[in-house]
């Protein structure tokens, strides 16, 4: 449990936040003192929204200086795959090759550990990509920067979920070796995420929320038929849905 001095609270939440940047990014930060097992969950949706807020930075001072929204918006996928080293574009490039690439469990797992990428990672990360680039370029032409952020910050929370909800499919890699949180910590990752979210679009964000839901839910519910539950790749796939869900509900709401 917490402690209930105000000084020992806000330290423990300092680097539990830092915890959560340093394992989401490579951003150049100083390393907390520990990292917390299993991890605090509850920061991963504050790194999404740092995360956000640097791409959109670097994609606003792009359309300052001129840039066309599709560049700009390319900009931005750009500079966030840069700060976070492609880890999830990785997981969803994995997770499509062992889950539609294999025909048992075990083969599945197999093909998703391995580093070579193979026909269905590269058309699902070309698809995933492009769909997002076209959402990012709509959302940057008008305007809609809060839900830009609130994408990056609603993304994190179904990894959270995840980890939480589904067994570790193989019994070792990244999501294993971070330890596995409970329900509540779930629930606060996902609260957390809401309410930046709200704070970033207003009402718009439950309707984001809810497009995040439905493809994630669906992205689990095909990765316990096929491999038995989550790995750190699932986990990174989940993020990629997560955002281009929470993108095509902000356009569609435009």
């Amino acid at each position: 449990m917490y402690q209930s001095d105000p000084e020992t609270l806000a330290a423990r939440l300092w680097s539990e936040a830092r915890a959560g940047l340093s394992l989401l990014s490579r951003l150049p930060l100083p390393p907390p003192a520990h990292f917390p097992t299993p991890p605090a969950v509850w920061a991963w949706p504050v790194a999404g929204l740092v995360l956000g807020v640097l791409t959109s930075l670097g994609a606003g001072l792009g359309v300052w200086l001129g840039l066309p929204s599709g560049l700009a918006a390319a900009l931005f996928l750009g500079l966030g795959s840069l700060m976070t080293g492609a880890l999830h574009e990785d997981g969803l490039a994995d997770s499509c090759d062992g889950l539609w690439g294999g025909w048992t469990r075990e083969r599945r797992l197999e093909i998703m550990k391995d580093s070579h990428i193979g026909s269905y990672g590269v058309m699902g990360l070309l698809l995933v990509t492009l769909a997002r680039w076209s959402a990012v370029a709509e959302l940057i032409s008008a305007g809609a920067w809060g839900a830009l952020i609130a994408a990056a910050v609603l993304s994190r929370a179904p990894m959270a979920v995840l980890i939480t909800a589904l067994p570790n499919a193989r019994g070792s890699g990244l999501s294993q070796s971070v330890g596995r949180p409970d329900a509540m910590a779930a629930a606060a990752a996902t609260l957390v995420a809401l309410g930046l979210a709200l704070a970033l679009t207003g009402l718009s964000g439950l309707m984001m929320a809810f497009w995040v839901t439905g493809a994630v839910w669906a992205l689990a519910m095909l990765a316990r038929r096929k491999i038995g539950g989550q790995t750190g790749d699932i986990l990174g796939a989940s993020q990629q849905l997560g955002d281009l869900a929470a993108l095509a509900a902000a356009c569609a709401l435009l």
